[in-house]
């Protein structure tokens, strides 16, 4: 991920109704709290700054450039992730930084800044985040889990993984990290130990992102595969949802998907994982013992980017045909797969939160 400066510059606000008519109750003023509803992050690009919206939980109210209106400032280069900790939020931006702010009000509270490189995500344990950093993304050797005292706001010491740690996942004192890689490819979960540091790994799929707790406290892991055509050879390998018992890291089931499908976006809710193939919309249950065959319904994006469940509704982003220029997400019924309403938001957005 290329790592640049932008200029910072003021954008524009817009807080809509979501009925078929947009153009009733424009307001001009912020909505000035954030609580029940949905956080949507933008990655931003090469010339676009990144940006977090907001929609009310009743999909009636929306408002773009959240925290540049609350602070007048940007948001840091390449939004990676946000994570929520009791009130409040840590904006993980790839440029090497984490925002601290209010969830709720989203004013800005502390930068936390030294011992980062390239985090990525963020998890919490007590008074305590672990955060995901690549380093320096050419460096396959320079890897780590960055620990930051949550009271100083300080990165007190950092543990090494092995190329590329993503997403991170908490769960009985440790640390679950999924590593695609980095620019390169990889393999494997990282379980760490938080009293002691020590890690084991778990060996998956080429390039395992997604991660969740099912209902029975085992980890899914969405791998989705090599595929990279432009070298020569074309390197490709299979995609695969692996469950692991965690009692002892053993792999329960792995589930490969056919040559040729690489998923790379999975959610879940009340015992069903649910991805996209296609622009078709396929659910896992705990109990499967192989793929679904069918899908639950189809969407209309051009590039699905982001995806999320909650209280039987599907959430993705769609980046459009040319990943340039604000995304939409777009709202369906898990239960008849009706669209039920699409929001503009930021440029590349890609995760979707429940505040």
């Amino acid at each position: 991920m290329k790592k640049v400066i932008l200029s910072i510059f003021a954008m524009s606000l817009f807080i809509v109704s979501c009925s078929e008519d947009n153009d009733d109750n424009i307001s001009t003023e912020p909505l000035g709290a954030y609580e029940d509803g949905i956080i949507v992050s933008g990655e931003g690009s090469f010339s676009s700054p990144s940006s977090i919206s907001f929609i009310s939980e009743d999909l009636m109210l929306s408002e773009n450039e959240i925290y540049f209106n609350v602070n007048n400032e940007a948001t840091d280069v390449y939004l990676q992730s946000i994570g929520f900790d009791e009130d409040k939020a840590y904006i993980v931006a790839d440029a090497g930084t984490i925002t601290v702010v209010n969830r709720y009000t989203f004013e800005k509270l502390a930068t936390i800044s030294t011992g980062l490189t390239t985090p990525r995500y963020i998890a919490f344990e007590d008074n305590t985040a672990y955060v995901s950093d690549w380093g320096d993304p050419f460096d396959a050797t320079d890897d780590y889990v960055a620990v930051i005292d949550l009271t100083s706001n300080t990165v007190i010491s950092t543990i090494s993984v092995s190329e590329g740690p993503e997403q991170v996942l908490e769960a009985s004192d440790k640390l679950y990290v999924s590593h695609k890689g980095g620019y390169g490819l990889n393999n494997v979960i990282s379980v760490i130990n938080i009293a002691d540091s020590a890690v084991e790994t778990i060996t998956v799929n080429d390039v395992p992102d997604e991660m969740f707790i099912d209902e029975s406290g085992d980890l899914l892991v969405l791998s989705s595969g090599a595929d990279q055509s432009w070298l020569t050879p074309p390197v490709e390998t299979e995609a695969a949802i692996t469950r692991i018992d965690l009692s002892d890291n053993s792999i329960i089931s792995n589930l490969e998907f056919p040559t040729g499908e690489h998923p790379s976006l999975m959610a879940y809710e009340d015992g069903t994982a649910y991805y996209i193939l296609n622009n078709e919309v396929y659910g896992l249950t705990d109990n499967a013992t192989s793929l679904p065959i069918s899908s639950l319904f189809g969407i209309t994006t051009a590039n699905a980017y982001g995806l999320s469940v909650d209280d039987n509704q599907l959430f993705v982003t769609d980046a459009n045909a040319s990943f340039s220029g604000n995304s939409t997400l777009l709202v369906y019924d898990l239960v008849s797969g009706t669209e039920m309403n699409t929001f503009s938001v930021g440029v590349l957005a890609s995760k979707i939160y429940f505040n």
